[in-house]
């Protein structure tokens, strides 16, 4: 199983999810060039990113479609409406579900 990314309520309502089987790709991707938000995945567990942290995230995920193959370009782009979704209501987290 994979890494699935899910937008969160602070009660734990998840909202909507990713599954693109990219996203651990990205993550592994993010690690070697020692990105300092995705590259911190932790693959087997949660890691919570709250609106503040996606200033930083957003930048990372959109350097990462340079150079990319076309399945981790679909995911970052589900990844980021994801971010759309945060950041347009308070109280709603972006977590990385490592299995």
């Amino acid at each position: 199983m994979g890494i699935s990314v899910q937008v969160r309520t602070f009660t734990g309502t998840v909202e909507a999810t990713c599954v693109h089987p990219s996203i651990a790709d990205l993550c592994r991707r993010a690690a070697r060039q020692n990105l300092p938000m995705l590259g911190h995945v932790d693959p087997c567990d949660d890691t919570v990113f709250n609106r503040l942290q996606l200033r930083v995230l957003i930048p990372e995920l959109r350097s990462l479609t340079n150079g990319s193959a076309v399945d981790e370009a679909e995911a970052v782009q589900e990844i980021l409406a994801l971010t759309a979704q945060v950041e347009r209501k308070a109280h709603r987290y972006l977590v990385f579900n490592g299995d």
